[in-house]
């Protein structure tokens, strides 16, 4: 068959997503590493490996013999779920989030953001008359593959330490109407903090200067807080837009069950905000689903403003912090320059450079799986101000990470 007839052009230039092309690779090289006493460690999916809540567990097992709990949801969600959201985002937060015109469910926030774009964008094959995407760089590597695959333009915002990473949105605007494209066309812009892949945070007045932005030029801020719960600082504690002034006139915030609570399989999270985007999106989606296990949505509603719950994410917290001083540790033993002082303690991951003999990050990390058995994601997976970079995902065992170390060590990757 004429694949390429069949498809359109946007998912013919598409490629297999990063993490599942590691995966791919991996498996092809696993007999021969264990072999040689390097059987895989992946530290590259932000996926926890720990058990959920026993709660949590505990109480599906309970729910799955309710009458009718195996039947059609709905795309919005159970009431119970979005007055759990409601109380959550108000406990955590302050904000006040009406349930029902303000909040929808979503089969895991990537699907939701994926769907957003879907929605917002129109495809266009003339360049300059593309709808317009304004995404950080580096960024989580979907909102590019989502953007992309939609037709649209995706506009780089360079997270760097020059600009402090706090891009400078007018400019770049300014940069785009420059480059031709139409004002009109800007859509939307997307903040991702804590953020991945660097794990750094920003501030309120930052966002803030962000939400005026918006305003000003009518663009819909689409804020990620996938990771709103990671944190083992007090003074890095994430924040929703919806604390600050005018957010919820040009903004909506996406959160997800999968990071806190270690149910990255089980897809479920939320979107909230703006109640005239939320209800257009929500039409989008009642003809693409039909809600998530209504189980599922039960016994995440009861998590989530539980004492168990809460605890569980604070001694999960505890374990990253371990674990980021253990490979922070190991890296300066290997030669890195990390100053600790700098480094983000929010999300479970770590952002390096590659070392000095390399000049790309594909490379470096490719030649650590080969050699050492270690899963490593290229910075420039996730833009192109990543190069030079890589991501690792400390959610493994404390054991496994410092393996990785011993293993660097013994197959002498260091930083000089």
């Amino acid at each position: 068959m004429d694949i390429e007839r069949l498809f359109n052009e946007e998912v013919m230039s598409l490629d297999t997503y990063i993490m599942f092309k590691l995966k791919e690779q991996t498996a092809k090289l696993k007999d021969e590493l264990t072999a040689r006493n390097r059987a895989p460690i992946s530290l590259s999916m932000g996926a926890p490996t720990a058990n959920p809540p026993k709660a949590l567990i505990d109480r599906l097992k309970e729910i799955l013999d309710e009458d009718g709990i195996h039947m059609y949801s709905t795309p919005k969600g159970e009431p119970y779920l979005r007055k759990a959201i409601a109380t959550r985002m108000k406990n955590r937060f302050g904000v006040e989030l009406d349930p029902e015109t303000e909040i929808f469910s979503l089969v895991g926030s990537k699907e939701g953001i994926a769907n957003l774009v879907r929605f917002i964008t129109t495809p266009k094959h003339e360049e300059l008359e593309k709808d317009v995407i304004m995404v950080p760089d580096p960024c989580y590597a979907s909102y590019l593959q989502f953007v992309k695959c939609s037709g649209a333009k995706a506009y780089p915002m360079p997270l760097t330490k020059e600009n402090d990473f706090k891009p400078d949105v007018e400019a770049i605007y300014n940069q785009i109407i420059k480059d031709g494209y139409k004002a009109e066309n800007i859509k939307a812009l997307f903040i991702n903090f804590p953020n991945n892949p660097m794990g750094i945070s920003t501030t309120k007045e930052y966002v803030q200067s962000v939400i005026n932005f918006c305003k000003k030029h009518d663009i819909l801020l689409a804020s990620d807080a996938a990771y709103a719960d990671i944190y083992f600082a007090e003074d890095e504690k994430p924040f929703s837009i919806f604390e600050l002034e005018g957010a919820k006139d040009i903004g909506i915030e996406f959160y997800s069950f999968s990071k806190p609570y270690a149910v990255t399989g089980w897809r479920l999270g939320w979107v909230c905000g703006n109640k005239d985007v939320i209800q257009r999106f929500g039409k989008g989606k009642s003809t693409l689903d039909n809600g998530i296990f209504k189980a599922l949505q039960k016994a995440c509603a009861e998590i989530l403003n539980s004492e168990e719950g809460d605890k569980y994410i604070e001694e999960g917290n505890k374990g990253y912090a371990r674990k980021q001083a253990i490979m922070v540790k190991g890296f300066k033993e290997l030669g890195w320059n990390i100053d600790e002082k700098t480094v983000p303690h929010t999300t479970f991951y770590l952002w390096l450079p590659i070392p000095k003999k390399y000049t790309s990050a594909f490379k470096f990390c490719e030649d650590v799986l080969k050699k050492s058995g270690v899963v490593l994601v290229p910075g420039n997976a996730f833009g192109d101000h990543g190069e030079g970079f890589f991501r690792l995902s400390y959610v493994c065992s404390d054991e496994q990470l410092q393996e990785v170390i011993d293993r660097f060590k013994a197959d002498g990757f260091t930083f000089e």
